[in-house]
């Protein structure tokens, strides 16, 4: 720390609109234009740029995750007392904290048990036996199935689902047959899950989803998919049933992997890119095509269609050149 420790902080900002009482911080070089002229009382530095700064710092070797915790300290979650809304339903053989808020509209179903201080926020569903850890919250409109079981520390945004049933479907005679879906879902503590993202339940065993886990908006994990440890899925990923991925994983959005693969620990799959085959490798993986003006895709698509015939032209070429 730098600077009068007696400095008063009341809020965190960007560097670039900070105003007295506001803390900013700086991790990306491409901000560091603005750090001169930041009216900010506080600023949070690598030590590579804390001398651009005259005023109050806290200097550190990671910027990003000093301001993750400085902010969570300043914006806590709204403190709420225990009990159950008036408007809420609340089966006789569940079981709820004395400390647990359960909101209005929400339904906790025969046999669930939801553990201390754990925040249920409006319209939520937690089904037949059901079991959540200590501290979790669920924000709004989240249903938790059946037999769904939730760690410790557990946040679930608004439109959550987990535990419905996977895509499991059989064909007879030009029909499809449904498959029950008999597993469930396990979440580990610590994890985060981004609005109407869905968990689907196994259709014999378990979907795991593992300590720490981050999930973004919008993803999809299929039934009997394992998430590990740690890895963090953006939005509009979607994982099919089975897959196994490993721990500190991370996935950009909108790239999809396919059933009954393995994804590898330490593995970045970055945006779009398509996982057909296990990854067995730690490194990043990409398979994206970056965009390109319409003229341009257009010359490029009708070559790609002669891909396969130029290769063989080629490896005639080589043949007789080597002969």
């Amino acid at each position: 720390m730098r600077g009068d420790a007696a400095t008063r902080i009341q809020r965190v900002a960007t560097i670039q609109n900070a105003a007295p009482g506001s803390i900013a911080f700086l991790a990306n070089p491409k901000y560091r234009r603005y750090l001169t002229d930041s009216q900010a009382s506080a600023m949070i530095l690598s030590p590579e740029d804390a001398s651009g700064w005259q005023g109050a710092a806290l200097v550190t070797k990671n910027p990003y995750v000093l301001y993750a915790r400085v902010a969570a300290a300043l914006s806590p979650p709204p403190p709420f007392q225990g009990g159950v809304h008036p408007r809420a339903w609340v089966d006789p053989s569940a079981k709820v904290a004395s400390d647990a808020w359960i909101g209005p509209g929400s339904v906790v179903e025969a046999g669930a048990e939801v553990g201390a201080r754990c925040f249920i926020g409006p319209n939520c569903v937690i089904g037949r036996d059901a079991k959540l850890g200590e501290d979790c919250r669920l924000t709004a409109s989240v249903t938790l199935c059946h037999e769904v079981v939730l760690g410790k520390r557990v946040l679930l945004n608004p439109g959550v689902v987990i535990g419905g049933d996977g895509f499991g479907i059989a064909p007879e005679g030009g029909r499809w047959i449904k498959v029950p879906q008999l597993g469930s879902v396990r979440v580990g503590d610590d994890v985060e899950i981004g609005a109407n993202t869905t968990v689907d339940r196994g259709a014999l065993e378990d979907t795991l989803i593992e300590e720490g886990v981050k999930l973004d908006n919008l993803v999809q994990i299929g039934h009997g998919a394992r998430i590990g440890a740690h890895s963090a899925i953006a939005g509009c990923v979607a994982i099919a049933g089975s897959a196994n991925v490993g721990k500190h994983v991370m996935i950009a959005g909108m790239a999809g992997v396919n059933g009954h693969i393995e994804v590898v620990d330490n593995v970045v799959i970055t945006a779009m890119g398509m996982v057909t085959n296990s990854v067995t490798e730690p490194g990043v993986y990409s398979s994206g095509i970056p965009l390109d003006t319409q003229r341009n895709w257009r010359k490029n698509s009708v070559r790609f269609r002669h891909l396969d015939e130029m290769a063989r032209r080629l490896a005639e070429l080589e043949k007789k050149l080597k002969d």
